[in-house]
């Protein structure tokens, strides 16, 4: 076992190795001693290269610090053919994210990995040229050299001075009006509208501060930071899966559904007791578990529905059932189509409600509400980009939406997705994080 810093020197060492002056792609991979290894995402931050894509699994035993592109992909569908390619390597990870429009993707294949999975860790580098993996090594070892050591993640003090609603609250109750007439015209069952929250702060914003301060308060989540440039991130702490595959296990869910929170344990059971029994909010998540085992039916085998959860988090409480099932084939370029949008996120029908949302909504949503992960030959997982922000120097972007059906009230709806935003948004306004 070692440590990240001893790890990197044999990487170094393994790289003087002589490598065929021919098209490939070559994974060297050392094992790393959990009791020494720095923080991931503290040692991916620290590095001066990018992109950055930070990623952890709800439960904790999947860690992902991705650094440096040996390749990009602008869809899944191109990154599964990559995978396929070479499926005689079924360790190769690729990672980063999708937009809401599940076409626009940016995914990559790391340079350089930090990697745990359960106890175990790696630090793993990737070597790919389709014309000579001995100038790829070369390239590796300037890529190495510029590697630094891990830093503390920053404290930052942040000073508010702007804030700006898309769309502000008499907007949104327009809004919400026109989603209900459609809504009752029986052009929708019911369809998914969003806010977005521009905070401008006096100074920059460290992406990766955010993040770890979410991180360490927002449990029971995926957390995933997808750092492109030194001024450009998109960062989120999601309560919900889209897809985790492993061979041809498939696992989603439908989380849809949406109470309060309260501190007092007794009082958040007792909110989360009527949320279980409240016809709104089951009939919406009904119509997203119906709507997943619909898209599945064709390429599925038998579909399991688990019985209703309730999910606490830290400011509100959601209503999830998990649906199980197994893949004719592990298609993960399939499982996108399927399944992003989800009804939970956009509505249904969904080509309708993605139309509503494009036409009515008064910002682009990017990669919000579209999915965070990684993809390789034998499992993959991703979550749905839900309680995020993107981060633009000293402009927070924070992005939460709500699930609008017959009976849905805009106040009510407006206070929803302040309590979705409050997870991320109470970390900018505190003292320091």
């Amino acid at each position: 076992m070692n440590s990240v810093v001893i790890a990197l020197q044999q990487l170094q060492l393994a790289l003087n190795a002589e490598f065929a002056d021919a098209p490939g792609l070559k994974q060297l991979s050392f094992a790393l001693n959990l009791s020494n290894a720095s923080d991931a995402l503290a040692w991916l931050t620290s590095q001066p290269l990018y992109p950055q894509f930070y990623w952890q699994q709800r439960n904790g035993d999947d860690e992902i610090a991705a650094l440096g592109a040996v390749r990009h992909f602008e869809t899944l569908n191109t990154a599964r053919a990559f995978l396929d390619d070479y499926a005689d390597q079924p360790t190769i990870r690729i990672t980063g994210v999708n937009a809401f429009d599940p076409a626009k993707s940016f995914l990559f294949l790391p340079r350089l990995e930090w990697r745990r999975t359960g106890g175990g860790a790696f630090l793993c580098l990737q070597l790919y040229s389709d014309t000579s993996l001995q100038d790829d090594a070369r390239a590796a070892q300037q890529f190495l050299e510029q590697i630094l050591p891990a830093k503390q993640l920053p404290l930052q003090r942040l000073n508010c001075v702007g804030e700006q609603h898309f769309p502000a609250e008499p907007e949104w109750q327009q809004l919400i009006g026109r989603a209900i007439t459609a809504i009752e015209e029986h052009q929708l069952d019911k369809v998914v509208l969003a806010r977005a929250t521009d905070l401008q702060f006096t100074t920059a914003v460290s992406a990766a501060g955010f993040m770890a301060a979410s991180r360490r308060v927002n449990l029971n989540c995926y957390h995933f930071l997808m750092v492109f440039d030194a001024s450009h991130a998109f960062l989120g702490s999601s309560p919900e899966r889209l897809w985790r595959r492993i061979d041809n296990a498939l696992r989603t869910e439908a989380l849809a559904g949406t109470v309060a929170n309260h501190p007092d344990d007794h009082r958040a059971w007792t909110l989360g007791q009527w949320l279980l029994k409240d016809d709104k909010n089951q009939r919406e998540n009904m119509l997203v578990v119906e709507d997943i085992c619909q898209r599945l039916q064709k390429t599925v085998g038998a579909i399991d529905v688990l019985p209703p959860q309730v999910v606490r988090l830290r400011k509100v409480q959601h209503l999830r059932r998990c649906i199980w099932t197994d893949l004719t084939q592990p298609d993960d370029a399939a499982c996108l189509a399927m399944l992003q949008p989800t009804a939970a996120v956009a509505g249904l029908p969904r080509d309708v409600a993605h139309d509503f949302i494009a036409q009515n909504e008064p910002f682009e949503r990017e990669w919000y509400a579209g999915s965070a992960g990684y993809l390789s030959q034998r499992q993959a997982e991703f979550c749905v980009a839900l309680r995020s922000a993107k981060v633009t120097n000293n402009i927070v972007r924070l992005y939460a939406g709500a699930g609008i059906v017959a009976g849905s009230d805009a106040m009510e709806e407006w206070q929803e997705i302040e309590n979705k935003a409050a997870g991320l948004r109470t970390l900018l306004t505190k003292a320091a994080f």
